[in-house]
């Protein structure tokens, strides 16, 4: 690995491994204190963060690394300065560059013109460590990810994308049911079902809900992604069969629910699914740390 733009960037065994290293990292911390010991890292957040943010931050302190981060008040990527210039400055000091954009190509750029590592943490194709964490997650909740049914409902976006990708990887069973024409990224479609006829996976899409029967865990997002202007009241009617409610999860026989966060409560999920027993949105966000940690640790060692 030299960077993490997207999980289409991993073989499986690759994938395996991070995955395996976040347990280890999570189970016995005291033996990666010192990690990166001497480590610097940039993130350069073009968008607000919450999970990102404090996920990424915490866990490079707690690896024995320090970072520093920089939002919009140094002048947007590319418009003060050069992508090209921005990565090449920042490679004379940091050990690696951790990325939340707009744009994707804007992180194809840094990693082109960075000489130290460079992690998507968010763009609008992908979100690969949110990704890495759900996996971790479903690997704990189910012991392994051999035979994983899992299934996305709602709005098309960079979550969807990711997911379709790792689930194709790791040979998963993966359905994605969309309303139509908010279905994913076509090119994403594409590298998914590549990669789950290499693996043995498969990958459906379906505007019809009843196809959540006999998944293991079922995957929501918002309806409207961060800065899209799309009113609610212009998409509710459509969308309103695809909120992941108590009486849907128990229709098709849905044991687990998950969520990237941040979530519109009583919009695509209701409260009794978000804090009920069967929720994994704590477990998921808890494991976004120990994903990246992992991350970072194999990129930098």
């Amino acid at each position: 690995m030299k960077h993490l733009l997207s999980l289409k960037d991993l073989s499986q065994s690759q994938l395996l491994a991070l995955l395996e290293l976040a347990l280890k990292i999570k189970a016995n911390p005291a033996e990666y204190r010192h990690a990166l010991d001497g480590k610097n890292v940039v993130m350069l957040f073009e968008k607000p963060s919450l999970r990102t943010r404090v996920s990424f931050d915490i866990g490079i302190n707690k690896l024995g690394g320090h970072c520093v981060y920089m939002d919009q008040q140094n002048g947007a990527l590319g418009k003060r300065e050069s992508v090209r210039d921005f990565a090449g400055n920042i490679s004379q000091w940091a050990d690696a560059i951790v990325a939340r954009t707009f744009s994707h190509v804007t992180v194809e750029d840094l990693a082109e013109y960075a000489t130290v590592p460079v992690v998507n943490a968010l763009s609008d194709l992908y979100h690969p460590c949110q990704v890495l964490a759900d996996l971790l997650t479903l690997k704990e909740v189910l012991g392994s990810l051999q035979g994983l049914k899992l299934a996305y409902i709602g709005d098309g976006n960079n979550v969807t994308n990711s997911l379709m990708l790792g689930a194709a990887i790791v040979g998963a069973q993966m359905t994605v049911i969309c309303p139509e024409g908010h279905f994913p990224d076509g090119f994403a479609v594409t590298q998914a079902q590549q990669l789950a006829a290499v693996h043995g996976g498969s990958l459906l899409l379906t505007p019809d809900v009843s196809a959540l029967e006999g998944v293991d865990a079922v995957y929501t997002d918002t309806w409207i992604s961060m800065g899209d202007s799309t009113k609610l009241s212009d998409i509710a009617a459509k969308f309103a069969q695809y909120q992941v409610s108590k009486e849907l999860m128990e229709k098709y026989k849905v044991k687990y629910f998950m969520h990237c966060l941040p979530a519109h409560r009583g919009v695509e999920v209701t409260d009794e699914v978000m804090d009920g027993e069967g929720s994994l949105i704590l477990q998921q966000a808890q494991n976004r740390m120990h994903a990246q940690n992992a991350v970072l640790v194999t990129l930098l060692n």
